[in-house]
């Protein structure tokens, strides 16, 4: 019988998943390509052959999702799989509606069919919707299972915008690993925090593989969720944030809310700084579909530096790129910080905007003052750092760096700078600790 041709939407991290988990020897389905979306870049390559598999001995071409209609036709493609996140449901069923009306089926794949079982715990911390602060409660949940003596290996969701065939599996422990595999900002980003406390951090292109090496050197397995995606491991804790800034979005964004149906633990993030009717709208909102998880409250406080810094003058602030973007947030920690520690004035980035910044503003206009630290490539890598230069001869006089990393190590920044940095807190009962029990006691 003649194989099912499928076409997986995708944005070089849970496509590829999906393909590894459900297709790759699937002598029933043809995958005959992926779509490229969300990630600038991260198109016109191949899913190489050493990865794919003896089913696909030259490879799996990726094309940009802008022209999914014209593959639709070329590619005789019978259903397409929606495999990226983050995203609406309004905009999953236009893209389902664009799908079908071409002809070719839509589906969304099971989220427990991709789960990979490890033969070690696994924790796994994921979301609702990006930039709820996924990554300073791994970084929480790292130190609860190393301070009860347990051996952590926190396996990070992909960012593979490289060479695919030499990221199948990366590891990184010290800064000498991050310049090895000529990572981009948005991956030093989440790797370089918990190298900073002596944790390593595994990811790459193939999960399975991953795994393997990962469970050689820990008791317990920390899975560091991107975006609002769900696990790629079978979790023995499914911890999902959700955002009070955002209240409704933990019912209505994909696969948010499939997120929140399946924990074990929800974390209600920021309740500090979000309206108290709004926290309470969230809570109602979980417990409408996932009435036996165990709820914390949490916030994230923010500190800055050297205040002094900031204080009186023109401000340009540095907030973290795909809480923005795709996630859709206004602002970040580090205009919150910059307004309190008196800034005299916020600077618009958008007259110095270079190069794809440029693009950035106009494919998301809705954008505070604020410049996103893009760094998905060498080219965005320069045009941040032009932009800056470009503002500081117009006038900025300091910069509030609200981005997870160090970033005047790798851009130049011509005047003051300081960091704005967040941790996680859980206010009240139950804990952190009650909610990792199932690994604490275990």
């Amino acid at each position: 019988m003649p194989r099912t041709r499928v076409l997986i939407l995708g944005a070089a991290g849970k496509d590829f998943h999906v393909f590894n988990t459900m297709y790759r020897k699937n002598e029933g389905v043809e995958v005959v390509g992926f779509t490229a979306q969300q990630i600038p870049h991260i198109d016109d390559r191949t899913y190489p052959a050493s990865i794919a598999g003896d089913l696909y001995p030259e490879g799996i071409p990726i094309f940009p999702e802008d022209e999914l209609d014209e593959l639709i036709g070329s590619l005789k493609v019978d259903r397409c799989v929606m495999a990226y996140s983050d995203v609406s449901y309004e905009y999953v069923m236009h893209l389902a509606s664009r799908v079908t009306a071409l002809g070719a089926g839509f589906e969304i794949p099971s989220a427990t069919k991709t789960l990979i079982e490890s033969k070690l715990p696994v924790v796994a911390v994921c979301a609702s919707r990006t930039g709820v602060g996924k990554s300073q409660t791994s970084r929480a949940v790292a130190r609860t299972l190393r301070a009860a003596g347990l051996k952590v290996a926190a396996i990070r969701h992909p960012m593979p915008y490289g060479d695919l065939a030499k990221q199948r599996v990366q590891r990184f422990a010290a800064e000498e690993d991050l310049v090895f595999h000529d990572v981009t900002i948005e991956e030093r980003e989440e790797y370089e925090p918990h190298i900073a406390v002596g944790g390593v951090v595994f990811a790459g292109v193939d999960y399975g593989a991953i795994l393997e090496e990962a469970e050689k050197e820990a008791d317990v397995i920390l899975w560091d969720g991107g975006n609002n995606d769900t696990p790629f491991y079978k979790p023995d804790v499914h911890i999902t944030l959700v955002d009070p800034h955002r209240p409704g979005h933990e019912l209505t964004y994909y696969p948010g809310e499939t997120n929140v149906r399946m924990a074990d633990v929800i974390l209600i993030n920021k309740v500090a700084t979000a309206d108290a009717a709004n926290v309470a709208k969230v809570r109602e909102n979980v417990r409408s579909v996932n009435p036996n998880a165990i709820i914390l409250d949490a916030a994230s406080p923010i500190f800055v530096d050297d205040p002094s810094v900031l204080k009186g003058k023109k401000v340009l602030v540095l907030e973290d790129g795909p809480t923005l973007t795709h996630g859709g947030m206004k602002y970040g920690a580090g205009t919150i910080a910059a307004q309190r520690a008196g800034a005299g004035e916020l600077i618009d980035p958008r007259p110095f905007l270079v190069g794809e910044l440029k693009e950035t503003f106009e494919t998301y206009p809705e954008l505070g003052i604020l410049l996103p630290a893009m760094g998905y490539g060498e080219q965005q890598v320069k045009d941040l750092e032009a932009t800056i230069a470009k503002a500081v001869e117009g006038g900025v006089e300091a910069v509030a760096v609200g981005t997870p990393i160090d970033l005047a190590r790798i851009v130049n920044i011509p005047v003051p700078n300081t960091r704005v940095r967040y941790e996680l807190q859980v206010i009240g009962q139950p804990t952190l600790e009650d909610a990792l029990a199932p690994i604490l006691k275990g």
